[in-house]
């Protein structure tokens, strides 16, 4: 598996030296994500929240590529809580608008990566924006 990061990886580096100390044989098969502070921040760099929501999903391709070289089972991001129905209406309509274009240009990749794609609350997520529109 340490061969699936070269060309990533510079040799004589810190992140070198990382890889070579993983045990993979005790890597967990299942790892789930909470995305939480995307706002946040975008704030303390003095940008709209939506940038920050565009750098998590700079985060997401990098979770997914890392997953996959890593030889995960599963990788579960939890991306939109209940309580992000509270946000702005504006905000919602963007991060839906984000979460569905990410889909279509990505669902073909992570399929390449070996992750199977669930859409736990995906579908319903895009009924409910497509009904309030």
């Amino acid at each position: 598996m340490l061969s699936d990061f070269s060309g990533l990886v510079k040799a004589g580096t810190r992140e070198e030296r990382l890889l070579a100390s993983i045990k993979w044989d005790r890597l967990p098969r299942h790892v789930a994500i909470i995305m939480d502070g995307n706002g946040r921040w975008a704030a303390q760099r003095g940008q709209p929240r939506i940038a920050g929501h565009r750098a998590g999903v700079e985060a997401v391709r990098a979770a997914v590529d890392t997953g996959a070289r890593l030889g995960l089972g599963a990788l579960t991001l939890y991306a939109f809580s209940t309580e992000n129905w509270k946000r702005p209406r504006y905000e919602i309509d963007a991060l839906m608008r984000m979460l569905r274009r990410y889909l279509r240009l990505e669902l073909d990749e992570i399929d390449r990566k070996t992750f199977a794609f669930k859409q736990s609350a995906a579908r319903r997520i895009g009924q409910e924006c497509s009904q309030r529109n």
